[in-house]
């Protein structure tokens, strides 16, 4: 008999959603959440099944996860982000020891056994400095787009280092630097620098071993992994779809 999972991670900028038949991808769906995260949830997760031909009562098992995992009524079980990233990280690289993820409003470092389970984890949920929230108030300050923002680090040759960790007195700070006439590459190159240099000292404190993989939103911004890649002196692995990898997770979970 067939068997069809459903992972949903509810994160604070958006809600992903996975589906699973018998162990093997069968589709995947992101949406913003929006200020009505739970009809942005009953959306999503009507598209998905909709989107495969499928009704609620075909599904076996949803599993949710994320920031807002207790807003999904229809969820069999709840699983917190840290287990169903880990999960979801060790299905696609099984080598990682280390995850780093980065997602809109904290960043989370875990470590993780060779089996897949969570040895340790340490998180900064407090501030907005190591965050894809802080990448947006930075890119809006920049007169960037978020992959502008990326690509504009990458070309710079020389840094402008940002003092501020606070999100609004490094905003000002960055429109300062701008009056002044420093090159725009150049701070959007200190932007990635210093969130990565707040990101590695988060997870020195836990331990990190490599090697190490990113999850979340952030990591598709390749100008912030190679930036995270200068500060750890190594190369970090990439999932298919990093920001997809926590729902992966409670899809993976919700099998067995």
């Amino acid at each position: 008999m067939t068997h069809i999972v459903c992972g949903l991670d509810i994160g604070s900028l958006a809600a992903k959603g996975v589906l699973l038949r018998d162990g093997q991808f069968l589709a995947a769906k992101m949406l913003l959440t929006g200020a009505d995260a739970p009809k942005s949830i009953s959306i999503l997760y009507a598209d998905l099944l909709r989107e495969v031909g499928l009704k609620e009562t075909d599904i076996a098992t949803v599993v949710a996860t994320g920031y807002g995992r207790v807003s999904v009524p229809f969820a069999d079980k709840t699983i917190t982000e840290i287990t169903c990233h880990a999960r979801g990280i060790t299905h696609f690289l099984p080598q990682t020891q280390t995850l780093i993820d980065l997602g809109g409003q904290d960043s989370k470092a875990i470590r993780i056994d060779p089996g897949g389970k969570v040895v340790d984890f340490i998180m900064n949920d407090k501030c907005a400095a190591g965050t894809g929230r802080f990448l947006e108030v930075m890119a809006h300050g920049l007169n960037f787009s978020l992959d502008e923002l990326g690509e504009a680090a990458r070309r710079a040759k020389n840094i402008v280092q940002i003092s501020a960790t606070c999100t609004v007195f490094a905003e000002s700070e960055v429109i300062g630097m701008i009056a002044r006439g420093a090159p725009r590459d150049e701070i959007a190159r200190g932007v990635m620098t210093g969130i990565a240099q707040r990101v590695v000292a988060m997870a020195a404190r836990m331990g990190i071993e490599g090697p190490v993989a990113m999850s979340g939103g952030v990591a598709k911004n390749l100008g912030m992994v190679e930036a995270l890649e200068r500060e750890l002196g190594i190369k970090v692995l990439l999932p298919p779809e990093p920001q997809m990898i926590g729902a992966w997770g409670a899809a993976l979970m919700a099998q067995t």
